[in-house]
């Protein structure tokens, strides 16, 4: 299986995310299941079945964590002397016409774009890795080819 990667911070998250829906999310998830079979007729009882439905997204999304954390590769915790982009660098890049921008390469599971976070999986994050300060790099995203300059890699 391949690594996942996360910033220690994206991993700590996760562990405690894994830990509530184990110990806090699966209990009430049991309760609300009890209380819906005690109310008799199972076939037609709402209640039952929206309790199970939820039971199957958290066991789910626990069984998602597992397999995170289990191959999770922790990056952002070393220097990067080779000044080469790879995941956990923050990049900053400048498109011809447009102000410069700055973003952290992180696995598929931290990328957020509204907080400068970027899988390395995106056409953008792809294309920037492995590339030094002062590269110009070709983009090719479904919208179509442009060009950035790499400014500044830490």
């Amino acid at each position: 299986m391949p690594s996942s990667y996360l910033t220690r911070e994206g991993y700590e998250k996760s562990e405690q995310e894994l830990n509530f829906l184990r110990t806090v999310k699966r209990k009430e998830v049991a309760e609300r299941l009890q209380d819906a079979m005690e109310d008799g007729e199972l076939i037609e009882n709402a209640e039952f079945e929206a309790a199970k439905n939820e039971q199957s997204f958290v066991e789910g999304r626990i069984k998602d964590l597992e397999i995170l954390l289990a191959n999770a590769h922790i990056i952002g915790e070393e220097e990067n002397t080779q000044g080469i982009v790879k995941v956990g660098s923050k990049v900053t890049i400048k498109e011809e016409g447009h102000d410069p921008e700055c973003y952290m390469i992180v696995g598929p599971a931290e990328a957020n774009p509204l907080e400068d976070r970027i899988s390395n999986e995106s056409p953008i994050g792809h294309a920037l890795i492995n590339h030094k300060v002062g590269e110009k790099i070709k983009v090719e995203t479904p919208g179509g080819a442009f060009e950035v300059e790499i400014l500044n890699i830490e």
